[in-house]
Parts: structure tokens; sequence; C-alpha cells
């Protein structure tokens, strides 16, 4: 069987980018961001832009109102099956956060643990009276 010529292999991976891939993190540096990139590549488990969308989806959900955090809890969510789970989103990203070098590592924490205390923050007293 003959084999290929490494021009042909060379030809099939992608040179650029696309933006859908590229991982966009507000807080992280561009050596951090080129390490995701990298194991977004090189891990099966993870594919180009998964970890931008898990930091974005995780992000959209600590920012919604706590009665439809409580409904969530109490009832699911069914939009969970088309546009990802958030809980599962923090679980990849705590996995990915194992897997870099301790100071991109360390970088990517810094970004969550931002998301995370909006989670922590009080939130108004409700008054039914109001409105």
């Amino acid at each position: 069987m003959p084999r290929r010529r490494p021009t042909g292999i060379r030809a099939d991976i992608p040179r650029h980018r696309t933006r859908e891939s590229k991982p966009v993190i507000d807080g992280l540096s561009s050596r951090a961001l080129s390490e995701i990139f990298r194991l977004e590549r090189t891990r099966n488990y993870l594919q180009p832009g998964d970890v931008s969308a898990a930091v974005r989806l995780w992000k959209d959900y600590v920012h919604r109102p706590e009665r439809q955090l409580w409904h969530d809890y109490e009832l699911g969510n069914a939009l969970w099956y088309c546009c990802g789970n958030p809980l599962e989103a923090c679980v990849l990203l705590d996995a990915v956060m194992q897997t870099m070098s301790p100071r991109n590592a360390r970088e990517l924490r810094q970004v969550v643990s931002r998301i995370v205390a909006v989670w922590n923050q009080p939130s108004a007293p409700y008054d039914p009276g109001e409105g």
C-alpha cells in the first residue's frame, strides 16, 4: 500500500482557525488561550470552542434571577438538552483546569471565581408591594 506524501497530510490540517473554534475568554493571556486551543485539539473529550462555550454558558446561568435558578433546581430545564447544561459546563471547566499547567490554570480559575462571586452575592429582598 503506498504511503501518503507529507505535503498531502499537511494539506488536510486547517491552517487558520475559524471564528467558532477560536477560544475567546476575557481575562486570559494569549499563553493560556493557546494552551486551551492545544488541549481542545489533542483531548478526545474536547472539541474546538468547548471551553469558551462552557465559560459563556456558566456565566449566563449564574447571572439568571434566583427564582429561575430555583425553578431549574426543582423541575429541571428542558432547554438544557438543546443549548447545553451549565452544570456539565462547570464540570468541564474543572477538568480543563486540572489538565492545564499550574500558571494557566490559575488564570482560568480566577476568571471562573469572578463568575462564581456573582453567584454568591445576596439577592435583593422580594417586596410583593412593589410593581
